[in-house]
């Protein structure tokens, strides 16, 4: 059995819905949701399972509340995810959240005051740190983003939660 932990913080973030491009995804067969599709993990402590059931061993145990994952596939209750390191297995449902979250990639990056590159700081967020998405209106490659109750702008290719061509209000 291999366990994952994840250092750093996280907030409590509430849910996002989201607009999806359409013709993009397909539906998962349980739910008709999109598919793939971001939500968070529920709880502190999540074990990701071989396959869809308690039958199935746990390959892996999550230790980070409100991670980003990608529902890359549902069967019943089990939805198979997938997290920002390519890492993938099946979790029961109540385990996940449609919190939208993100996590921070690369280096520390800057949040900005508006959706441009020359716009001021409002604050700086270390890599692995989890912050709430609020939106991605559009294409620009800018989303609105909150950590640390600090709110501002970030550009979709500094951290992972949201589809390529996914636009959220």
């Amino acid at each position: 059995m291999r366990f994952f932990l994840f250092l750093g913080f996280f907030l409590f973030l509430g849910t996002v819905p989201a607009v999806y491009a359409p013709g993009l995804q397909a539906a998962g067969k349980s739910t008709g949701l999109p598919l793939p599709r971001f939500v968070s993990l529920r709880a502190g402590e999540v074990n990701l399972r071989t396959g869809p059931g308690v039958q199935y061993p746990v390959d892996w145990v999550f230790l980070r509340q409100n991670l980003p994952v990608e529902i890359i596939a549902e069967y019943g209750t089990w939805r198979k995810i997938r997290d920002w390191q390519g890492t993938q297995g099946w979790v029961h449902q109540s385990m996940v959240a449609g919190t939208r979250t993100l996590i921070i990639t690369g280096d520390t990056r800057t949040i900005r005051r508006k959706a441009d590159a020359k716009s001021g700081p409002v604050a700086k967020i270390e890599a692995g740190a989890i912050g709430k998405l609020v939106s991605c209106p559009d294409l620009n490659g800018w989303c609105r983003v909150e950590a640390d109750g600090k709110k501002g702008w970030l550009r979709r290719v500094d951290f992972w939660g949201v589809l390529r061509n996914e636009v959220m209000e």
